[in-house]
């Protein structure tokens, strides 16, 4: 018994267009919970934001993600709940997708990290 739930990890979740979901679920970290819910959700231009920010919202709830990746220009469209997420767990990383390149200064995370720091306090 103690093997076994030492055996049991946390999963990470994956809010992508296809390329990425595809690249990570070939990577194997594609997973189906005991109520047949995935740890993914493909977005293309015709997923409704309210379907996003749904799906975000359960994977924060999941005891079992601790980490969940999205594609910044997927965040931008559900910023409002990202930046309402104030737990470390699970972790919320934003990430670029083929189409549309990494912004740090869009990244929430990064700008409560730099808020956090004076710059004069750095040196």
């Amino acid at each position: 018994m103690a093997l076994h739930s030492a055996m049991k990890g946390k999963l990470i979740s994956v809010i992508g267009d296809e390329d990425t979901c595809v690249g990570f679920l070939l990577g194997g970290v594609g997973e189906i919970n005991k109520n047949r819910h995935p740890n993914f959700l493909v977005v293309d231009k015709g997923t409704p934001v309210s379907e996003i920010e749904e799906c975000f919202k359960r994977f924060m709830k999941r005891d079992d993600i601790d980490i969940i990746l999205i594609n910044q220009n997927i965040a931008e469209l559900i910023r409002h709940v990202i930046d309402g997420h104030t737990s470390p767990i699970p972790a919320v990383l934003e990430i670029p997708s083929k189409d549309h390149p990494y912004d740090a200064s869009k990244d929430s995370i990064l700008r409560r990290a730099k808020g956090m720091f004076n710059p004069d306090e750095m040196m």
